[in-house]
């Protein structure tokens, strides 16, 4: 089978929104991570799939192709028709962007067919694989990272939020992950994305930055709930100079009800019964008797006893080459996200 005559590395250029990229893995492989933006475009299903690879090991490749183009051939016009239309509706008619794991047979099939049949085609070199090495490698060299910290109920997220409404350069990890970061973080069980994908959504959101100015993100732990932070990611946060925001117990406190003012009465009883052990027995207790009683602002109280000795246990786990206090009492997070950006501007 030729090939198809135009390939491209994976670089900067796939995250153009001109560009349709086509994922024809399975739609298992797709689900669990695929290239933000990409569209599923399987050569086999997954139980198509899982026959293959038996044949393959059992039977030796040739019998393996052979029952390959069975399934194929009756989808052919199917991908051609999808295919025409996708490469249509482009604002750019650019060359549709086709990979698999490795850039490999089942990439090589369906550039042939839509090349064959006159759609445009480039092939992603290395596939999906050469896109998560590049992937690792931006994580790693990611510069001017800047990280927002600071005790539970300063606000972070909210002034992250306040700083990229002010023009800053802002990933929100909490966000891509759908998850809040603590015990309390999903009361609502939102799913989440697998952590390849997470990864994946991660790296995007750098790419659509400036590294050439400050990228803000929140100080996180190795875990957002579910979601892992990729390895080379969390090792560049924990390098990356630190302002870590301070507010008054009550300004923390009044942060927290607001934030979780709405949630469910049951939700966050299960809550702290997750924190249950560290928090101790009695204090637990204390707790959801003050929800019961209404009072989310004496439960929210309690939880700032862990929280707030987990957070010491966290800093002089990670000591930290630069991290500078920013002083957020009695003022607004609007004016909070002012100072950081004004800070490191003049920095």
């Amino acid at each position: 089978m030729k090939e198809p005559e135009q390939q491209r590395e994976v670089g900067p250029w796939i995250f153009d929104d001109a560009h349709v990229i086509l994922d024809t893995r399975s739609p298992g492989e797709f689900e669990n991570g695929h290239i933000s933006g990409a569209t599923c475009f399987p050569l086999f299903e997954n139980d198509e799939r899982a026959v293959i690879g038996t044949l393959y090991k059992q039977q030796g490749k040739d019998i393996a192709v052979e029952k390959g183009l069975e399934f194929v051939g009756p989808k052919m016009a199917e991908f051609v028709r999808q295919a025409k239309q996708l490469f249509e509706e482009q604002p750019t008619q650019n060359p549709l962007v086709v990979h698999c794991w490795r850039g490999g047979m089942r990439s090589g099939a369906v550039a042939w067919l839509l090349e064959t049949s006159g759609v445009p085609v480039v092939k992603l070199i290395g596939g999906y694989k050469a896109y998560r090495a590049w992937a690792r490698s931006d994580f790693k060299q990611l510069t001017n990272l800047h990280v927002l910290g600071g005790m539970t109920g300063v606000g972070k997220t909210r002034i992250l939020h306040a700083m990229h409404a002010q023009g800053a350069q802002v990933v929100d990890l909490e966000g891509i992950a759908g998850h809040l970061g603590s015990a309390f973080g999903n009361l609502e069980r939102i799913p989440q994305p697998s952590s390849e994908q997470f990864s994946n959504a991660c790296h995007r959101a750098i790419q659509e930055c400036d590294w050439n100015r400050p990228i803000w993100m929140e100080n996180e732990s190795r875990v957002i709930g579910k979601v892992y932070l990729p390895e080379d990611l969390f090792d560049t946060l924990r390098v990356a100079p630190v302002w870590a925001v301070e507010r008054t117990e009550e300004e923390r406190l009044d942060e927290l009800c607001l934030v979780y003012g709405d949630a469910k009465l049951e939700a966050l009883k299960d809550a702290f019964g997750r924190i249950r052990e560290k928090l101790g027995g009695a204090l637990c207790r204390d707790a959801i008797q003050a929800l019961d009683q209404g009072d989310l602002r004496a439960a929210a109280a309690i939880g700032l006893v862990y929280y707030d000795k987990l957070y010491k246990h966290t800093q002089e786990r990670y000591a930290r080459a630069t991290l500078t206090p920013v002083d957020g009492r009695g003022i607004s997070l609007d004016d909070i996200a002012q100072r950081l950006i004004a800070d490191t501007q003049s920095a």
